[in-house]
């Protein structure tokens, strides 16, 4: 993604076009690569903490969550009806599928099928956490295959449903498509606040915490009932959101508002040249400026400079308001040199 450098979506987003395809294909891609049912069948969504934990992980999750704040457009009632758009598909094939899982618990091994389905999970948290990584791992529905060849024990082909999973399926369904509604209805203000990056990664670490009880179940550690890989996904969405960054609702504010320490209502960094024309021309005036080399230098002139006057005056004396006598006139019999 262009703005989340998110794995998942990155590489689904080189093969879909628009944004409301992109999130389909993240939401959906459970339901297809047999993630879903294998979290089925090996008995995750049995209570309400895995349910939970499976629709907010597997059908939302960073992905989910990257798509709809890096890649969706438009207004929140656009997000909203393509959201609810795909829910309707995601629904009712999570419920199939949940449908269909006692009929293949009678055709596996489930002690051998729920390794895989463990193996399935921490694959997924590996990809999400790197890219780097996830290119030497081979695909969640290469692992899946893998467990139902070796996890394959037909006893005896019988269709038989359970409306306990169909339940818990469309439940876990249910709130994915919750999650992502709630990041629709929350994306102006958690746009420019949420670390999408940051996000992922702790989302990857939830996912592994998912995945420890069933990988650990042989050897009876982290059995419990205590919604562990919640509790990680709520402290990584806590140091992943910053509240006091600038949002799109503060960014879409902040251009408008003028600048108040700006003087005269001026922009700060205006140019200079928009000032008054008459104030240059005033200060051009009262700026000295040098004489030129031919004037004659300022301050009392010599003996002779009057001299010089005198004659360029046709011999006229000087004016009347000037102190003293004037030595160069006819009576004077001093020469000018004396």
């Amino acid at each position: 993604m262009s703005t989340s450098r998110h794995p998942v979506a990155l590489r689904l987003e080189q093969q879909v076009g628009s944004a409301t395809k992109l999130l389909a294909t993240v939401m959906v891609l459970p339901l297809i690569d047999g993630i879903f049912p294998a979290l089925v069948v090996a008995g995750v969504l049995g209570s309400a903490t895995g349910v939970v934990e499976t629709g907010i992980l597997i059908f939302g999750g960073s992905a989910t969550a990257a798509v709809i704040l890096a890649e969706m457009d438009g207004t929140r009632r656009e997000m909203v009806a393509s959201v609810l758009l795909i829910g309707a598909v995601i629904i009712p094939v999570a419920a199939v599928e949940a449908a269909l899982a006692p009929t293949l618990q009678e055709l596996l091994n489930l002690p051998v099928f729920e390794r895989f389905a463990g193996l399935v999970i921490l694959t997924i948290a590996a990809k999400t956490a790197s890219s780097e990584i996830g290119e030497y791992l081979p695909s969640p529905g290469v692992i899946i295959g893998l467990g139902l060849v070796a996890s394959f024990e037909p006893s005896g082909f019988a269709l038989r449903t359970s409306t306990e999973y169909v339940v818990n399926g469309t439940a876990a369904a249910a709130v994915g498509v919750a999650f992502a509604l709630s990041i629709a209805l929350l994306s102006p203000h958690l746009r420019g606040r949420v670390d999408i990056d940051r996000f992922r990664f702790g989302s990857a670490v939830a996912l592994g915490v998912l995945a420890l009880p069933i990988l650990l179940g042989p050897f009876d550690l982290m059995q419990t009932e205590a919604p562990v890989a919640l509790a990680v996904l709520a402290v990584t969405t806590l140091f992943a959101y910053d509240p006091n960054s600038e949002g799109e609702e503060g960014a879409a504010g902040g251009d408008e508002a003028p600048d108040d320490d700006a003087p005269d209502g001026r922009v700060d960094g205006a140019d200079e040249s928009d000032a008054d024309p008459a104030d240059a021309d005033e200060e051009s005036e009262e700026a000295p400026s040098e004489p030129p080399l031919d004037a004659p230098p300022e301050g009392p002139s010599p003996i002779v400079d009057d001299d010089v006057a005198v004659l360029a005056n046709g011999g006229e004396s000087r004016d009347a308001d000037d102190d003293g006598a004037d030595p160069f006139t006819d009576d004077d019999s001093r020469a000018p040199w004396l």
